[in-house]
């Protein structure tokens, strides 16, 4: 219909109006996000203190089972005991917070993407260097060289960010490696040292990605006859796949042994057609000359 040579209908008004819909959709749907996040929260919250009474409750029967039966008493107060005391543990340390484990990857991703870029932009090589450094905050440096054919700068250039050394085979940048502080909750958790012999180190680092940090779910690592060498398959990483940037299962398996051998690290990561990945890591032999 017109009117005075005009033609007029709702039409105009149609999509100020489709988007307040996908304004309150889009409202609906975040609230519908929190909720969810709200809920898997409790859920797993109430799993926690669930085991916590499950183990308590069982200390609780074995301490009576102790009264009654003399002859056993002694395990079965022992029993007691670890009963209740994991119950205590458990209940007091319930996470208040739980992560999914998509959020870390996307915004691990982010960042690898984001250093990558800055690697491509400045012309820099493939090569990754993962490089001790005694006495410093963070004990390795993540090198990248400008030239293939590289030297290693001196640790005092390695400290900061850029490598601009007035010989171009030491130019490149230097970074903090992803999993420099993995290690050091690792060095924490274990009860003595890191082991300084390539095949022991390689269980240890491989026993942390699987039962520690439960970034993977299989690590198996076979060290070369000679020492200088260490392959990790690896299956299912938790941040996608290890050929981004300073992924955090490599750097960790890197300046794991970067540290506990002394020695500077290289790495290679090659992913099979079934989609798992083997991790190379390699580095000098405590007899060759640097």
């Amino acid at each position: 219909m017109s009117t005075n040579g005009r033609r007029t209908d709702d039409t105009a008004e149609e999509p100020p109006q489709r988007l307040a819909e996908l304004r309150t959709q889009v409202e609906l749907l975040a609230e519908e996000n929190e909720r969810l996040r709200e809920s898997y929260t409790r859920a797993k919250r109430t799993e926690y203190r669930r085991t916590a009474f499950g183990l308590a409750a069982v200390g609780a029967v074995a301490a009576a089972a102790g009264l009654l039966v003399p002859t056993a008493s002694a395990v079965l107060f022992a029993l007691a005991g670890t009963g209740l005391f994991g119950g205590i543990l458990t209940y007091y340390l319930t996470p208040e917070r739980f992560i999914a484990a998509d959020v870390g990857r996307d915004v691990y991703a982010t960042l690898a993407d984001n250093e990558a870029a800055l690697v491509g932009e400045l012309g820099l090589t493939s090569e990754r260097v993962y490089v001790p450094l005694s006495g410093n905050e963070v004990p390795v440096r993540l090198f990248v060289p400008q030239q293939s054919d590289y030297d290693l700068p001196d640790a005092d250039a390695l400290t900061g960010q850029t490598v601009l050394a007035d010989d171009p085979a030491t130019r490149g940048v230097a970074l903090a490696p992803s999993g420099a502080r993995l290690l050091g909750d690792l060095e924490t958790a274990l009860r003595g040292s890191l082991a300084d012999a390539p095949g022991d180190l390689a269980v240890q680092l491989c026993d942390a990605l699987v039962e520690q940090f439960e970034l993977v779910d299989s690590a198996d690592p076979e060290t070369d006859a000679d020492g200088t060498a260490c392959r990790v398959a690896v299956s299912d990483s938790v941040y996608g796949p290890l050929d981004r940037f300073d992924h955090p299962v490599v750097s960790l398996l890197a300046t794991g042994f970067a540290v506990g051998l002394s020695v500077p690290v290289t790495t290679e990561v090659r992913t099979d057609t079934d989609g798992a990945s083997v991790v190379t890591l390699r580095w000098a032999s405590s007899t060759d000359d640097d």
